[in-house]
């Protein structure tokens, strides 16, 4: 939890997304209780003003889903569901999540004019090898938290960027096993 977002807040946003999106016609969502918390943080550098957070709840059961979704001003809006099954089978140990772009980037309609400082996020999965993971966004180099197969890393932008973050994951003898400039998956530079 950051920026003064409590767990209650983020739990009762996290129910708010799921009952908005029942009747989508993807995997049983479940229910807020069925989620665990690995991220809540102040949705900030874009046009929609008033109290705004994103929550991100990832599931066991199914293995590897996760849902990111957004609250305005007490609101669902935003919504976007995965699993760690989505990935293509040569995947390797780090894998950032594709569709959690809204973490670390304003929206399409805000792009170039970021309202400053800027709360970043990235999220995704890391195999039982990966010991570290570090993230690597305008000028700041951040350690992600690693959470039971799930990797967090989160900052703040005091500038606009145009390079997407930059993550590296290493084993517990510091040997890289992953460079996000090694994949293929992901952008190096934002849209």
């Amino acid at each position: 939890m950051l920026d003064g977002i409590t767990f209650a807040q983020a739990s009762d946003g996290l129910g708010k997304c799921l009952t908005a999106e029942r009747g989508a016609p993807s995997a049983p969502l479940g229910e807020a209780k069925d989620y665990r918390i690995v991220l809540a943080a102040k949705s900030t550098g874009g046009s929609v003003p008033g109290d705004n957070f994103h929550v991100v709840g990832v599931r066991e059961d199914p293995a590897g889903m996760r849902v990111v979704c957004d609250i305005e001003d007490g609101v669902a809006s935003g919504f976007s569901t995965g699993t760690s099954a989505d990935d293509s089978p040569d995947a390797g140990p780090v894998v950032p999540d594709l569709n959690a772009g809204g973490l670390f980037q304003p929206s399409a309609t805000d792009k170039g004019s970021w309202k400053l400082p800027f709360r970043w996020a990235v999220v995704g999965t890391v195999e039982p090898s990966v010991a570290e993971v570090s993230v690597s966004y305008g000028d700041a180099t951040r350690q992600a938290v690693l959470d039971h197969g799930w990797f967090v890393a989160s900052g703040v932008l005091d500038r606009q960027v145009t390079a997407a973050p930059h993550i590296k994951g290493y084993d517990s003898s510091g040997k890289l096993l992953y460079d996000s400039d090694q994949d293929k998956g992901w952008a190096r530079m934002l849209p």
